[in-house]
């Protein structure tokens, strides 16, 4: 069933369940915000990805409107909700300053009610090689969109996930993504520590030759 959505292009990728905070400051993203506050709609964000829009995105509401600038600016945030993908883009959409298109929204099957075990050692020990601490909700029903952005993954490998259906599916394509990334982040960590050392007194095991 096609719906459709005023959208908002953006080159990230917005997931559902995320806060995202963006300032608004183009007239045609001014007038679409306004709209969806009157009016209490949604919009979306697809995917502007390699100057071009490949089709999958974020349906988004606004939860909060904290500040509105003398000359129309606002600073808003959203939360994502569903993923659609783009049927047909409108560019603008007829008397109005914005895009907009037909989509159709994505059923996610959440075929897993918790993470993976294996996602979840490679999670601490990415946080632990960067001396970082990251919370998160080990009981979130989508539990992949909640760390993705939190692992260092490319545009691409961000969108790729979005348009996956299966939480499943998801998680094991963050696992493959961690086996790749952890050797590397490790031989980094690795060298920086060998650079601090450089300069500083060494205090040296005498070799028997």
């Amino acid at each position: 069933m096609l719906s459709f959505l005023p959208l908002f292009p953006l080159n990230l990728v917005a997931y559902p369940g995320e806060v995202l905070n963006l300032h608004i400051f183009e007239l045609r993203y001014r007038q679409l915000v306004n709209e969806c506050i009157d009016e209490q709609k949604t919009f979306g964000i697809p995917v502007y990805l390699n100057d071009n829009l490949p089709g999958f995105g974020t349906e988004v509401e606004i939860v909060a409107l904290h500040k509105r600038y003398d000359d129309g600016r606002m600073d808003i945030s959203t939360r994502g909700r569903r993923v659609f993908e783009v049927e047909n883009f409108e560019n603008p959409v007829e008397g109005k300053l914005y895009a907009g298109g037909e989509v159709t929204f994505s059923t996610d099957l959440v075929d897993l009610s918790q993470p993976l075990p294996e996602l979840l050692k490679l999670l601490d020990s990415l946080y632990e090689l960067l001396s970082i601490s990251v919370e998160y909700d080990k009981e979130a029903t989508q539990f992949s969109f909640q760390v993705a952005h939190r692992i260092g993954m490319s545009l691409d490998d961000e969108y790729q996930l979005l348009t996956m259906p299966r939480e499943s599916e998801r998680q094991q394509f963050l696992i493959r993504h961690l086996q790749k990334v952890l050797p590397i982040v490790a031989d980094m960590e690795h060298t920086k520590a060998r650079i601090k050392l450089n300069g500083h007194f060494k205090n040296l095991d005498p070799l028997n030759f």
